[in-house]
């Protein structure tokens, strides 16, 4: 077999120059996917105070949380219709299958922040999947600001019902030989920080894969440059985007879910 020299040259030069074309791809890509500013502000005690798209699309997550709430309940009604009965249902949901589920009676005095943390996850998922908007909880810090926050109500719950001394104690398995418990004693404090820092993790991995996985499957159309190919990257956008849809409600039920069953080990009496 013979090979034209000049055929390959010029065809390792359109490669390469093809390749530079497309070097910032996965710029492209990660400019939608990372925090950047859009309100400027000034920097205090060596604090960044500026509004990044995250930040900002919190502030209309808890702004819709509260007009949608207020609109819906703010006249008593017998049998709620429309977004009320869209609301209730969804508490009900979650009372029901996350809270009492995990945590029984006891979960009523912390139904308030794992109602919250649901619709307002679930509220800045689903801003996602707006044009133009970004998902705040496809940013690290945020899903670790609710793990933290999760922690400390789950801490606050334990102490609150059995004093601070018992509520550490309650972290340690019942029955343990004298010997055992210096060593157990970081192993369940490196468990417990271990199984929020999952939860922050899922949380965020879950909601950038999606977003990847679009924005991946959109520069298709770019490379190949053929408008034959065009309809095969639409049809799995379209196909993608409708299960981040699906994906938006079950990481905003999971991680509602799992934080009351940490809260609730933390007020059981045995672990």
């Amino acid at each position: 077999m013979f090979f034209d020299h000049t055929t390959e040259q010029s065809a390792a030069d359109y490669a390469v120059e093809h390749a530079a074309d497309h070097a910032g791809d996965s710029d492209y890509i990660m400019h939608h996917i990372l925090a950047h500013k859009v309100i400027k502000l000034p920097t205090v005690a060596g604090i960044d105070l500026s509004i990044t798209n995250h930040v900002l699309m919190m502030f209309i997550a808890s702004a819709l949380l509260i007009l949608a709430f207020w609109l819906s309940f703010r006249k008593k009604q017998a049998a709620p219709s429309g977004l009320a009965n869209v609301l209730e249902s969804l508490v009900e949901y979650i009372w029901k299958d996350a809270i009492m589920a995990n945590m029984g009676k006891e979960g009523r005095a912390y139904a308030p922040y794992l109602l919250t943390a649901f619709f307002f996850i679930l509220l800045c998922n689903l801003l996602g999947l707006v044009p133009y908007g970004a998902t705040a909880t496809g940013n690290i810090a945020t899903t670790s600001a609710l793990a933290i926050l999760t922690l400390l109500v789950g801490q606050f719950a334990g102490m609150r019902k059995f004093g601070v001394l018992k509520s550490f104690k309650n972290l340690l398995p019942s029955g343990l030989p004298v010997f055992i418990i210096p060593i157990m004693i970081p192993v369940e404090i490196v468990s417990l920080i271990a199984k929020h820092v999952a939860l922050a993790i899922r949380l965020f991995a879950n909601m950038v894969a999606g977003h990847i996985t679009i924005l991946a499957i959109m520069s298709l159309i770019f490379i190949f440059k053929n408008w034959l190919i065009v309809p095969f990257p639409i049809f799995l956008i379209v196909f993608v985007s409708l299960l981040e849809i699906l994906i938006a409600f079950i990481q905003a039920y999971v991680f509602t879910t799992l934080s009351a069953v940490f809260i609730g080990a933390a007020i059981a009496e045995e672990h």
